[in-house]
């Protein structure tokens, strides 16, 4: 009988060690299994907007890479302050995600109230698309003059030039103001209902300069309609080489791009937080998804968790100083 017990006393104990050590082994929150179902991604811009240019590329390599659907849920308005309070509620299940761009860093000090807070409610993991403002102009109205003889005639000659923008409270129109502020010029503001109207008349002589999104001032830089006099940061773009990029210029702060990342609603998962993050940096480095944002002179600046975090931060700081010295404001 001893020999009986103690046989099936080592029996249990073998299942207790097996089940322990796999438990043990075993990822926490299922790890190995995530995504095991279709992933949200809320947008907060209407469709064919410049956010779904990204989107919808980094939609099609995510779902190719995990065999699961990125479903991208466009809710538009507001800016893009109605779709990022959306996401804000939106359950953190690890299911939910919010891909934001430079706005919502623009947002908390043009809207005298949101119904969300941006650091508070959101959680940055990566940003996945860097695309530089560029300063064009109307050729004819400059004719050869380069940046500095352009510079010259904006001094000279405060209120008698303007620039047009895609509205108030836009990337644009505030890269405007920077510029004015750090070249201490005056330029007339000209507000439109969206940059493509802007660019027509651009183009047309209407108004004299645009600070834009180079993705979609490329083709008209291309064609000879528009000149670009500057691209915004410390490198010039590989798609324009020719064309100077502000640190060279004498403005090494004039830092500005339209730029878009991805947001986790504040309490999902940390697994599922990490492994959003690493199948999104393996779409974003796939070729087709390269090649897109090339094609928009766009990078891919793979700053992650703190990296990214600090990157809102600074550029939060920006843009509070820049709407509080332009005046801008929005309801």
């Amino acid at each position: 009988m001893k020999n009986i017990h103690t046989s099936v006393d080592r029996r249990d104990w073998l299942k207790w060690a097996m089940a322990a050590g796999a438990a043990s082994a075993a990822p926490s929150w299922a790890q190995s299994t995530w995504p095991g179902k279709p992933v949200t991604l809320i947008v907060p811009f209407p469709a064919g907007g410049g956010t779904d240019a990204f989107a919808r590329p980094l939609s099609a390599q995510f779902s190719k890479l995990t065999g699961k659907q990125l479903i991208i849920d466009n809710k538009g308005g507001a800016g893009g302050t109605l779709g990022a309070n959306v996401a804000a509620k939106s359950a953190p299940d690890g299911y939910n995600f919010f891909m934001g761009a430079v706005h919502h860093t623009i947002a908390p000090f043009m809207y005298s109230k949101l119904d969300y807070d941006l650091e508070r409610d959101l959680v940055p993991l990566i940003l996945v698309a860097n695309v530089p403002q560029v300063l064009v102009v109307n050729p004819k109205k400059f004719q050869n003059a380069d940046f500095k003889a352009f510079l010259d005639m904006l001094k000279k000659n405060p209120g008698q030039f303007n620039y047009g923008s895609a509205g108030g409270g836009t990337s644009h129109h505030l890269a405007g103001e920077l510029f004015k502020l750090q070249t201490k010029t005056f330029i007339t503001h000209i507000p439109y209902r969206g940059a493509g109207p802007a660019l027509q008349d651009l183009m047309a002589g209407n108004v004299d300069m645009m600070f834009d999104g180079l993705g979609s001032s490329a083709t008209h830089i291309k064609s000879g309609r528009i000149k670009a006099m500057m691209v915004s940061g410390n490198k010039r773009n590989a798609a324009f080489p020719d064309v100077p990029c502000s640190t060279e210029l004498g403005l090494p702060d004039y830092t500005v791009s339209t730029w878009y990342g991805i947001w986790a609603p504040k309490g999902t998962p940390t697994d599922a937080q990490a492994r959003m993050v690493e199948e999104v940096r393996r779409a974003c480095q796939a070729d087709d998804a390269k090649a897109v944002w090339a094609g928009q002179g766009a990078d891919f600046p793979n700053l992650t968790g703190a990296q990214f975090d600090a990157f809102i931060k600074k550029e939060l700081t920006k843009w509070s100083q820049v709407v509080k010295a332009s005046g801008a404001k929005l309801d």
